[in-house]
């Protein structure tokens, strides 16, 4: 085989790679237009039975409605396959969009309690019959909602069932907030409530936004521990050494890899074995995109050292 480099594109698979489907679309369609009627509502109702945790919630399911909008219009862009513009295709705007909108929810949230802190020295009591309807009208919405997309297995679908079904849960936190209120009379509940919920939402959207901002950075994917890749690509037969390794992710889900991995005097055949053996080893760790440049012993490669 000729003295020079030796280049193998594997598991070129992102054109099937699955960012979801047209029944997918349709499912968040729906949510996002049920989740978008209900937040006129809950808001409209905040403001009437003067409750901050209402009010609270409202703000969740408007930036709920934010990353249902998104997702069902990224659902659709991010099948696109690679053109002259994007050469991996548009598989990463379907993370963009929940990173966009934890922006969108930390600020709200951040907004929300500076309303809310300074109520906690001066409760007012709510309208605890409208917030125990609202509370009910919440669950049954967002409850529907969440059994639409509970099926999905795209990691769009995902994201929006699971942020759904903290809608759920704030809206039981709701309810009971209101019986409480009912029973005892203390209007702190009210501001505590909305307060725990807008700690909620902080957290959630602190932790998406840097898992985002990971992915935006390529940063080494979870999971990925690059000793383990090393350790195994060495012990595959002729591999001398390995560098110039690089591993990303395109979303969150499709991992990227590249390597220059230094063989000794091979033939033909060897360098395929090589090379599937390597192939395999990668795929085996959850990395099914790898470009693999194969080098001869004393070889010199201008990215050794980068």
């Amino acid at each position: 085989m000729p003295h020079g480099h030796a280049h193998v594109h594997t598991g070129h698979d992102h054109h099937g790679h699955d960012h979801g489907h047209a029944a997918g679309a349709a499912s968040l369609r729906l949510a996002f237009f049920i989740n978008l009627a209900f937040t006129a509502v809950e808001a409209v109702g905040g403001w009437w039975t003067g409750s901050i945790a209402v009010l609270a919630d409202a703000l969740h399911d408007a930036g709920d409605c934010l990353v249902l909008g998104l997702a069902w219009w990224l659902q659709r862009v991010s099948l696109k396959g690679r053109d002259a513009q994007y050469s991996y295709g548009y598989g990463r705007y379907s993370m963009l969009g929940g990173w966009l909108a934890s922006v969108v929810l930390i600020v709200g949230a951040i907004g929300m309690l500076a309303i809310t802190v300074p109520k906690l020295w001066a409760p007012v009591t709510p309208d605890t019959m409208g917030m125990l309807g609202i509370a009910l009208f919440g669950l049954v919405m967002n409850g529907f909602a969440a059994w639409q997309l509970h099926g999905g297995r795209s990691l769009n679908e995902r994201g929006a069932y699971l942020h759904l079904l903290e809608d759920v849960l704030g809206w039981a936190a709701v309810l009971v907030g209101a019986v409480t209120i009912r029973a005892t009379g203390w209007a702190i509940v009210d501001p505590l409530l909305s307060i725990a919920i807008s700690g909620f939402i902080l957290w959630n959207a602190v932790g998406t936004l840097r898992r985002g901002t990971g992915i935006l950075m390529q940063e080494i994917p979870a999971g990925i521990d690059m000793q383990a890749v090393r350790t195994r690509l060495m012990a595959i037969p002729h591999v001398l050494d390995l560098h110039d390794q690089h591993t990303w992710t395109l979303d969150g889900s499709l991992v990227v890899h590249t390597v220059h991995v230094v063989v000794n005097a091979v033939d033909l055949q060897e360098a395929r074995t090589i090379k599937h053996a390597v192939r395999s080893e990668l795929a085996a760790l959850g990395i099914r995109h790898a470009t693999i440049e194969l080098e001869w012993a004393g070889e010199p490669c201008a990215l050794e050292h980068h």
